[in-house]
């Protein structure tokens, strides 16, 4: 008698079609790109490693490479009053304009984003020099920031044709990578830019806090975060809530003059080390009040022996299913109450510390405060 046999049933993966392979780097417009240099080096511990400028032909902006760990900063500066630097500045101040992401192939990612509906900024093109070819393009995201593809297989220059290497010494070695980076939009335009990054670059939402998870007696926000390149790249989006007075997004919005990247978190394998050594070295942070740690031992189990040092450093400590994080914020970096910085350690857990967002909040409305726009 004949054995019936039963089909294998094979289930195909998803194509990527946008696969990313990281953040590249990440580059502000600064007001003096020299000076900026010297603080991110003296202040974050970061080295330089490329320049670009007139030495180098170029002629309308010049630009310092800082590099730590896997993370690189591309701080630019206008050469001209008149020039695109020099009017993003005016507008925003110092503030994040590029977001680049390394990609295996720039024209297929830019082709497939403009094709579900991205803005093209700059057509995909090569740029060599004898370290090898590079491939770039961009896209628009919210306000002003751009996302660039750079696809460097077959490059092995210090960052991109037109940069002369420098010899900037050795990091402080307290960053390993960028962890995140926080977008604030407009009111009633998060669901929007949600949307753009899941139909357009494949990202999924991660998770997702309504103006009850984030809020204080004063003010509110709505924050969703999507990841994408398997975990790769996570971008939380904020957009204001209602509440009685300003909201920490409002304040980013009115002094940056429309939507931008407020934070960039920077993952540390030791972050008392790292925070104790920041300190040192000038960086002030936002300060909780004792009282958040004195239930911490029965909230996060795991930091029961460190909470003495966790309270006198002021770095918050949060759980989720799969682990525990520590993390803190700096005070703003430039004149303008926007851009700042999060340290963030993480151990198995995936979440952004939502346990701490109270207390944020309310550290973050003691500045504004002082400031008047609260």
């Amino acid at each position: 008698m004949a054995t019936r046999h039963t089909p294998l049933v094979t289930l195909e993966q998803p194509v990527d079609e946008m696969p990313l392979l990281g953040i590249d780097y990440l580059e502000l417009y600064v007001g003096n790109a020299h000076q900026a240099a010297y603080y991110y080096a003296h202040a974050f511990g970061f080295r330089e490693v490329a320049y670009a400028g007139l030495e180098t032909g170029s002629r309308d902006r010049v630009s310092h490479v800082m590099q730590q760990g896997g993370v690189r900063l591309v701080l630019t500066g206008g050469l001209r009053p008149d020039g695109e630097v020099a009017r993003h500045v005016a507008r925003h101040g110092d503030a994040a304009k590029v977001i680049a992401l390394t990609v295996p192939d720039a024209e297929k990612a830019f082709l497939t984003a403009v094709g579900k509906g991205a803005k093209g900024v700059h057509e995909p093109r090569e740029a060599r020099d004898e370290h090898g070819i590079v491939r770039l393009a961009s896209i628009a995201a919210y306000g002003e920031t751009i996302h660039t593809f750079v696809e460097r297989e077959d490059y092995a220059g210090p960052h991109l044709p037109g940069f002369r290497r420098t010899d900037g010494g050795t990091d402080a070695g307290m960053f390993v990578a960028i962890d995140h980076m926080v977008g604030n939009v407009e009111l009633g335009a998060m669901d929007e830019w949600v949307g753009f990054y899941e139909r357009v670059m494949g990202f999924t939402e991660m998770l997702h806090f309504t103006d009850d998870d984030i809020s204080t007696e004063y003010s509110a926000l709505m924050s969703k975060v999507v990841s994408g390149g398997d975990g790769r790249v996570k971008f939380p989006i904020n957009e204001p809530a209602e509440g009685l007075r300003k909201s920490q997004i409002d304040e980013y919005l009115d002094y940056h003059d429309g939507p931008g990247v407020q934070h960039v978190a920077l993952e540390t394998a030791d972050i008392v080390g790292t925070v104790r050594k920041l300190r040192r070295r000038g960086v002030t942070f936002l300060r909780t009040p004792d009282t958040y740690y004195d239930d911490l031992p029965e909230r996060v189990a795991a930091v029961t022996d460190q909470v003495d040092e966790l309270r006198m450093l002021g770095i918050l400590a949060d759980r989720d299913d799969e682990g525990y994080l520590l993390q803190i914020f700096t005070k703003p970096t430039g004149d303008r109450p926007t851009v700042f910085f999060e340290i963030i350690e993480r151990h198995g857990a995936r979440g952004f510390g939502a346990g701490n967002f109270k207390a944020l909040f309310e550290a973050i409305e003691r500045e504004q405060d002082l400031r008047g726009n609260l």
